[in-house]
This record gives structure tokens, sequence and C-alpha cells, in this order.
């Protein structure tokens, strides 16, 4: 008996052992998660010692299996892959990474492999190759990114600045940069305003080149200096005190109104029949600026420089009023001070990329309606281009009510400045380059405040000592700016009773 018990005994162990077994197993397959869906991802470096070779970096996640498609015929399944190319050009790279359930995600990436002797020698010559501002349609500006440049503000060769035109940038193949000023100057705004030379060709001599601060810029005038070139990315460096190309001011990052040890910026340079283009790009934070240079191998194809400026626009009648505001309640709550021209009627507009909107609730909840100005883009003003030149005679004050909100972001740049300009603008391209302006800052939040202002008496801009409203007979423009000067800074804030008393 001790025996058959014994063995019925196992045979029970036995069963109760698989049936535990088969129970694990059931329950891990069903509640095993299923692999998650691969990213496919990749970077690549060009070896600095052998211009064909390149090295791709895997990122791609969730993946078990990679497939390398380099865009010349070839492939591989390494995870991370050196590459050589037989040759120069644009390769599209194609990685497929799989997962173990053989689900797969691809990602592509254009390589473009330059022989750096042939890309040094369309810059920089077999010795040396001069470079020289384009004469033929725009040749410099500015806009908001690469896809839309020089639609805010271009320049060509039409007389205005002709001092930019025949200036000279040398690329050496000894690594020798060489600017020469041909013995005049541009007075950018950015950095010589308020001076004698501001927004005018000068001569190029030391005793000219004190920037707005007081600072010694000379820097930037006739110099040797030394540069590199890498042209799998397109990057030129300077490097050199004062070295510069493009404006004075712009660096690799950031603006300067006083020179700089070293700059980088993009260059592209293309092939043409008696000539090279060679455009280069500043990049900054909603603000692209780019260049056109030109070398000629035929000299007899380069245009003359063309310099004096055609006369601009015209001489608007006068009128002198003896009322004029607007109070932004409604469309056609003003005299005199019109926004038409400006923006539509319909109340809303976006002005230079800031939005005004009229006849919006007071902010403050017990007023009339007002005009809500929201800072969206690169130009801040609201702008009024008046029909007429404003006689002055009947004025000596301009003031505004404004609402500054406390809910705006004032940690970075955007300031609490209020600034009331006038200038001229129907016989002149840039207002900008002579306006006067009247300034504030607001120091009480979350109400409405009015800001009065003598019209003989102007705190800044370029007009600023030279003449007041009152010794003008050909002023037309007016504009109010609120919050500052930076480029990209946004906020939102309130109008009303724009006039002059």
């Amino acid at each position: 008996m001790r025996n058959k018990f014994s063995k019925w005994s196992q045979l029970l162990l036995v069963f109760v052992a698989v049936l535990s077994t088969m129970t694990i197993v059931s329950c891990k397959d069903e509640d095993e998660d299923p692999p998650k869906n691969p990213i496919a991802s990749f970077q690549y470096a060009v070896s600095t010692t052998n211009y064909l070779e390149v090295t791709f970096t895997n990122y791609s996640q969730n993946a078990t299996s990679y497939e390398w498609n380099f865009g010349d015929g070839q492939t591989s399944t390494e995870a991370n892959p050196v590459h050589a190319y037989a040759a120069a050009g644009n390769y599209t790279i194609v990685l497929t990474a799989k997962n173990s359930a053989n689900a797969s995600a691809t990602f592509n990436q254009t390589v473009e492999i330059k022989d750096p002797n042939s890309a040094l020698g369309l810059l920089a010559g077999e010795t040396s190759k001069t470079w020289k501002l384009f004469r033929e349609g725009t040749s410099m500006g500015v806009g908001p990114d690469a896809n839309s440049p020089r639609i805010w503000w271009s320049l060509s060769n039409e007389g205005a600045r002709p001092c930019y035109y025949f200036q000279e940038f040398t690329f050496k193949r000894d690594g020798s940069f060489v600017f020469d000023d041909k013995g005049a100057f541009w007075g950018e705004g950015a950095v010589f305003s308020g001076t004698a030379v501001n927004e005018s060709c000068f001569e190029a001599i030391p005793a000219n080149m004190i920037n707005s601060a007081g600072a010694d810029v000379s820097a930037w005038l006739s110099g040797t200096h030394s540069y590199t070139y890498e042209p799998t990315t397109n990057t030129i460096t300077l490097t050199g005190l004062g070295a510069w190309m493009g404006l004075p001011q712009l660096g690799t990052s950031v603006e300067s109104i006083v020179p700089e040890a070293s700059k980088s910026f993009k260059a592209v340079i293309e092939e043409k029949d008696g000539y090279d283009l060679m455009t280069i790009s500043y990049t900054y934070a909603a603000l692209y600026w780019d260049f056109t240079y030109v070398s000629y191998s035929n000299p007899a194809l380069e245009p003359d420089v063309v310099q004096v400026e055609p006369p601009y626009g015209e001489d608007l009648p006068n009128l002198t009023p003896t009322e004029m505001w607007n109070t932004f309640e409604t469309a056609t709550s003003f005299i005199v001070l019109d926004t038409a021209g400006v923006y539509p009627g319909n109340g809303t507009a976006a002005n230079g990329g800031m939005v005004f909107t009229m006849g919006v609730a007071d902010p403050a909840g017990a007023g009339p309606n007002c005009g809500m100005y929201e800072r969206k883009g690169t130009y801040q003003e609201l702008q009024f281009q008046m029909p007429n030149d404003i006689q002055f005679n009947n004025f000596t004050k301009i003031s505004i009510e404004v609402y500054v909100p406390s809910s705006n972001d004032y940690s970075g740049t955007l300031t609490k400045g209020i600034a009331l300009i006038i200038g001229e603008a129907s016989q002149t391209a840039q207002w900008w380059n002579g306006h006067v302006q009247y300034d504030a800052e607001a120091t009480v939040m979350d109400q409405w405040v009015t800001y009065t202002f003598n019209l003989d008496a102007p705190s800044s801009g370029p007009g600023m000592g030279v003449y007041t409203p009152a010794t003008r007979t050909d002023l037309d423009f007016f504009a109010v700016s609120l919050g500052g000067g930076g480029h990209d800074d946004e906020g939102t804030f309130y109008i009303r009773n724009f006039k002059f008393e």
C-alpha cells in the first residue's frame, strides 16, 4: 500500500506542476506588451582628413535592426556605419529602423560632399579672389527668415549708400582676409545714430569712426585679418578685431555697435558665366540678413556704381489744422489724424508686424472703447502716413493715454517704454533716418496714464538737435511705439486720445 500511494502521489504532483506551468505561460502571453514603434534618426560628421568619408551616428529608438541607403547605390545594416563616397556631390541618405515585430520607420537627410580644395578655390581663387557688393538687383536686405529674405528692407545700386558698392573684400589662399574701404564708409544708423556721420557716406578716417556711445570703432576700417572656411557647413569665420562682411554691426549671433574679435556667417557660392556670386547670411531670432557679393572673371560685365540718388516721392500739399486727434474708439473717431492707408477701415491691421485693433473694450472696465496694440513682429510702430505736410502753427504739445498691463512678460527685453514719433516719409525712403521722438517710461501699471510732451523738446531720434516740428514745413508722418525697440518682443498694450494741442 505504501508503494502504490507513493506512485499516485508522484503522478498528482507532476500533473499540478504541468498545470501551473501552463497557467504561468498563458498569463505571460496575455500580459506582455507589444514592442513600441521604432523612431528613426541619425546625425553625420564628415572626416577632417578625408572629405569623402562620413561617419553616421544612429539615434534611433525602439529599434533592433537597421538598413542604410547612402544615396550612391551602397547600403549597410550596421548600427553606426562609416561610409566612403567615390566622388563629391549631394546624396540623400535614408535610414530604415525596425523593431522586433518588423514595424519600421524611416528618416532621410541630404549630405553635401565637397572637395575642400575645390570649394576653397571658388572662394579664394588660385591665390586670391576679390568680392564686391553685387550691383544688379537687390544686393542686401532683411526679412523674417530665409524663406522671406529682403521683404522688410533691401538695398539696390540706385544711389543710396554708394560707398558700400566700392568696398572690396579679398580672400587669399594663405588664409588671410583683406578689407579695403576705398576711402569711404557708410554711417549705419544702428551704430552712428546722433553723430555727424549718421546715414551718410563719409571719409573713412579714424577721427570719423566714433559710434553713438562715443566708442572708437576704427577697427572696422581697411585692414588685414584671417579667415577659415568650412565648405561642408558653408561657414566662413573671420578672425581679427574689426573684420566684417555684410554690415559692420552684424555678429555671429547678435548685433554689436563695437568691433568684435571674430564672427561667423553662412556663405553659398554660385558659378555664373563670367562671374561668381556669393550670398552670405546672418540668422537671428525672427531676423534674417543676407548679402550678395560678386567676383568677375570678365570685368566688362561689371555695372557702374550709381552715386546720386534720384528724387524720391512727392511734396505733399500743406495743411495747418486747428485740431488733430484720434481716440481709436471707432474707425471714424478722429480729426485730421486719420489712419486711412495704414490699416483697413474695419479697425484691425497688421502694421509692419504689429496688429492694431480699434474699438475694443476698455481694459479698466469703465471708460469708452480704445485701441489694442499687439506687438507681433519686427516693426513695432503704429504708423500714420498723412496726405498733407502738417504745419504746426497751432500746436505746442503732443499727448497720448496709455494702459500698460502688468500681465506682459517684462523679464526679457520687452520694456514699458512709450515713444511718439514725428518725421517725413513722402519724400524720404527711410523715415527712421531723420525723425524726432518723444519718450517716456511707464511706472504705473494696469490703469490709464496720460503722457504729454512739448513739441519743441524731443528727447531722441536722429533729428534731435537738428529741428523741431515748428521749424519744418514738410513733416507728414507720425507713429506710436510701445514696448521698446526689440525686434521680436511680444506684448499687448492699449491706447486712446492720441492728440496734438
